[in-house]
């Protein structure tokens, strides 16, 4: 299908009129009719609308041009299994079992083997066979080849080690020690600070790749610690349960 026959079937759907579309779009009718009839295609910002609008990933939208794979364990994706971000955009390079909620399920290659051998082995395709299958597959994948650039596993663990150490040593009031980071990306991740202009700004990535916990206070249970760290920076949150954004608590450089 192509995006205007996509849009025209997503709106039929849902029983809305190119006007209703239109407003809950912040665009005119005029724009929806030029999207149904094939005159004009939604900009990258409206298409992202139309995606947690209808629940359906970009790709849908406009006509499933790209084959779509899991960049972590090979599975071929589609909306219903592809994965989302903490706000719900969808993230195309993943599939809702290795990646959900901005965080990675899987930093050991060997573990997801396994679990893919448990999973995916039957009598015409036999464990060997998929251990041999995947043995294959994952390494041409973009989230290993990612492993595989910044040293392996071995050297990741070694870092995470170090940094847990170090972020333990710190000593903040009220922390308890943390045991374990865990990969998230930016985007879930990047809260938003107040300057003194009154501007508010982010000062994360939302494309790249952290290591954080959260953990509860120990003198109160319903205020929580986030600690975000990557080589660069530690830095240290707390959020009560009314709060909608977390207060920078430290930042410091390494």
């Amino acid at each position: 299908m192509k995006t205007k026959d996509v849009i025209l079937e997503l709106r039929m759907k849902r029983g809305l009129s190119q006007d209703e579309l239109a407003e809950k779009l912040f665009v005119t009718r005029q724009a929806v009719s030029r999207w149904e009839t094939g005159e004009t295609t939604p900009n990258t910002e409206t298409l992202k609308l139309l995606s947690k609008l209808f629940d359906v990933s970009i790709n849908t939208l406009l006509g499933s041009p790209r084959t779509l794979i899991c960049q972590c364990c090979g599975m071929p994706l589609e909306d219903s299994t592809t994965s989302k971000e903490v706000g719900g955009a969808f993230n195309e390079d993943y599939c809702k079992y290795c990646y959900s909620d901005g965080e990675y399920r899987y930093d050991s290659m060997e573990d997801l083997i396994e679990v893919c051998v448990r999973r995916m082995s039957s009598e015409t395709f036999p464990p060997e066979q998929v251990r041999t299958y995947m043995n294959d597959l994952l390494p041409k994948l973009k989230f290993w080849q990612r492993y595989e650039a910044i040293g392996g596993k071995e050297r990741l663990d070694t870092f995470k080690a170090g940094l847990i150490e170090e972020i333990n040593a710190l000593n903040v009031d009220g922390l308890p020690q943390v045991e374990a980071l865990h990969m998230r990306v930016g985007s879930a991740l990047n809260f938003e600070h107040r300057l003194p202009s009154g501007e508010m700004v982010q000062f994360l990535d939302d494309s790249a790749t952290y290591l954080c916990a959260e953990l509860p206070c120990v003198f109160d249970e319903s205020t929580h610690f986030f600690v975000i760290a990557n080589a660069d920076f530690i830095s240290f949150y707390t959020r009560g349960e009314d709060d909608a954004t977390p207060e920078l608590l430290l930042y410091k450089k390494r």
